[in-house]
């Protein structure tokens, strides 16, 4: 499941909102909406975001919030570090191999850690 995935997910729940009914609201199949929640399908559009914050008249923060979740979402990541130093590609590579066994706590550590690491 990718974050706008979830973030799909719950919003639909909270509102007691089937994805039948939500993905012919919004033109699109049950079967895509699906695909989107669990991370089967790469980045939605922007119109199609925009849609779905139309759909549940999402406001301001909120609205932002879901949109920047899209620029996190990609389920199919590549990451090219030629260029980079060495230790850039073995991060990269030790990533790709070991991402799967690295328990929620440890996956919200590196990416804190990295994201503080952009802001100084």
């Amino acid at each position: 499941m990718t974050p706008f995935g979830e973030r799909l997910r719950e919003l639909r729940k909270q509102r007691g909102v089937a994805q039948k009914d939500m993905a012919k609201a919004l033109g699109v199949s049950p079967a895509y909406l699906s695909a989107l929640e669990h991370g089967h399908r790469g980045q939605p559009s922007w119109a199609f975001v925009q849609k779905v914050i139309g759909y549940f008249n999402i406001i301001w923060d909120d609205a932002e919030e879901l949109q920047n979740l899209v620029w996190t979402s990609d389920p199919r990541v590549t990451i090219d570090t030629s260029g980079l130093s060495p230790d850039a590609t073995r991060l990269a590579n030790t990533l790709a191999r070991d991402i799967g066994t690295l328990d929620a706590e440890t996956l919200r550590s590196l990416t804190e850690a990295i994201e503080a690491a952009k802001k100084s």
